[in-house]
């Protein structure tokens, strides 16, 4: 398997690289520079043409690339060890960095984009929500959906896997975060958060990225518009929660019931916040995990036979629930593979505050970091034969895993301190929704090679055709 048309897999390097890397930690580390960049943009253009290729070339130069987005200076850090101090010292030497006016838009000042005091404040009262005690009480809904889905589908049926993933895991969201019934409420909410994503993405990778806020642009003024269709709903549902009209277990009256140290609730707007940044977690995550997993399963069969195999002995004649979730080992293992080869969210990047190190190195104040789970997913000093999809990785044999894998060669999720809240609800949901319909199906996806586009999450490049093939 390749990574990107036209740009075959690198491989690995010495220069660049700390002595003795691949049996334990770095070493003193070498820096090393990027490609060139052109005046004012630095690497946008080339950064922006293909990111994920863009940061595999500066994999391929070292575990320590200096480069420019933009004007700005910036550091790529691909060793894992690098990528953990990222994550865990946020908050103390890296600050959240201004992702731009499209995700503060779309995402106001929620608990991703929040700092400090205040951060901590939001974080202690939106995580109560998401605690496994309370994924257990959404896993039944998600299971339900699933079940109606598998009942829709017969043999032979053509479906689109994009939209039919995209429908059930915005079902499971509006149901299990908003507390509403209806596909048309999943369906408005779903179509806004789709042009909102694919805005942010273009305004990433784009000319956006270096354009002052004031600026018009028809991007801006599409992501404003589906951020109010957003607005509108939400408002609608909190105000539906408010009256009384809802009594159900969601995530929103949880919200809603949450009070922090002080006694004090969350404002409306933060309520807001919260809720779009949790469907965001719930629905974009999952649905783009299950595409790239039955994307995966058609060109596999191997791994598809040993899928269903576990899926017949585990759950016999019964639907999947959370009970079932720790024995379904293989299907884990499943979903950590996609994850890896097709992380959901694919970089992740921090602002080093004064006193800022990696790997003992002074980082100069101002610098961007910038990871990728993309590069560091498919290196194969970390991972065996590591194009391959190969769950069997995942799994531990005669209590010792089958591969020694460093920390943070894996983290589809990030880390540390500021580690996605949605995790536990998003790899319960991908595996019981995909234990419900492989029980009974198997979808052979038509296209021979598909391409991830990375906009907010990782996308395949075109709608994902599939025929049904019932089991049995």
């Amino acid at each position: 398997m390749t990574t990107r048309a036209g740009h075959p897999h690198a491989g690995t390097r010495d220069e660049g690289r700390p002595t003795g890397e691949g049996e334990g930690g770095p070493a003193a580390p070498v820096v090393v520079e990027g490609p060139p960049g052109v005046p004012f943009l630095g690497n946008l253009p080339a950064f922006g043409k293909d990111p994920l290729a863009f940061f595999e070339e500066l994999r391929s130069r070292g575990d320590f690339v200096r480069w420019r987005f933009g004007g700005k200076p910036s550091l790529f850090i691909a060793h894992p060890d690098a990528v953990g101090e990222l994550l865990t010292e946020v908050e103390r030497t890296f600050d959240q960095p201004d992702l731009g006016i499209a995700f503060r838009t779309l995402l106001g000042d929620g608990v991703i984009v929040s700092k400090g005091a205040d951060w901590r404040r939001k974080r202690s009262l939106v995580q109560p929500s998401v605690r496994p005690k309370q994924v257990r009480s959404y896993a039944a809904t998600m299971s339900e959906c699933a079940v109606a889905l598998a009942d829709r589908w017969s043999d032979g049926q053509r479906v689109d896997v994009k939209k039919e993933m995209a429908a059930l895991t915005q079902l499971v969201a509006v149901r299990t975060i908003f507390g509403v019934d209806t596909a048309a409420d999943a369906e408005v909410i779903g179509r806004a958060m789709d042009v909102a994503q694919k805005e942010i993405g273009a305004e990433f990778s784009g000319m956006g990225a270096v354009l002052p806020d004031w600026v018009p642009t028809p991007g801006r003024a599409r992501i404003r518009r589906a951020t109010a269709v957003i607005d509108a709903e939400v408002s609608r549902v909190v105000s539906q929660h408010r009256d009384g009209g809802s009594d159900r277990p969601d995530l929103l009256s949880r919200l809603l019931a949450a009070r922090d140290e002080t006694g004090t609730s969350l404002s409306d707007q933060e309520i807001r916040d919260e809720t779009v940044t949790l469907y965001i977690g719930g629905h974009e995550t999952t649905s783009s995990t299950l595409v790239w997993a039955w994307y995966l399963l058609s060109r596999n069969p191997r791994v598809r036979e040993a899928l269903t195999e576990e899926l017949d002995r585990v759950l016999a004649d019964h639907e999947p629930g959370h009970d079932d979730y720790a024995s379904l080992t293989y299907t884990q293992a499943v979903i950590k593979e996609t994850l890896r080869l097709y992380p959901t969210i694919w970089l992740i990047t921090g602002l080093a505050k004064e006193g800022a190190t990696l790997g003992g190195m002074p980082v100069p104040a101002g610098t961007r970091v910038w990871s990728s789970q993309w590069a560091t997913h498919r290196d194969p000093r970390w991972y065996g034969d590591a194009e391959a999809f190969r769950p069997e990785r995942w799994i531990d044999r005669d209590g010792e895993p089958a591969e020694e894998i460093p920390e943070y060669a894996w983290f589809p999720f990030g880390g540390g301190p500021r580690v996605c809240l949605g995790t536990r609800f998003a790899l319960v949901e991908a595996v019981l929704v995909l234990a419900v319909l492989a029980r009974r199906y198997h979808l052979d996806v038509t296209a021979d090679e598909i391409l991830p586009v990375p906009s907010l999450t990782l996308q395949p490049d075109r709608d994902v055709l599939a025929t049904v093939r019932a089991r049995g």
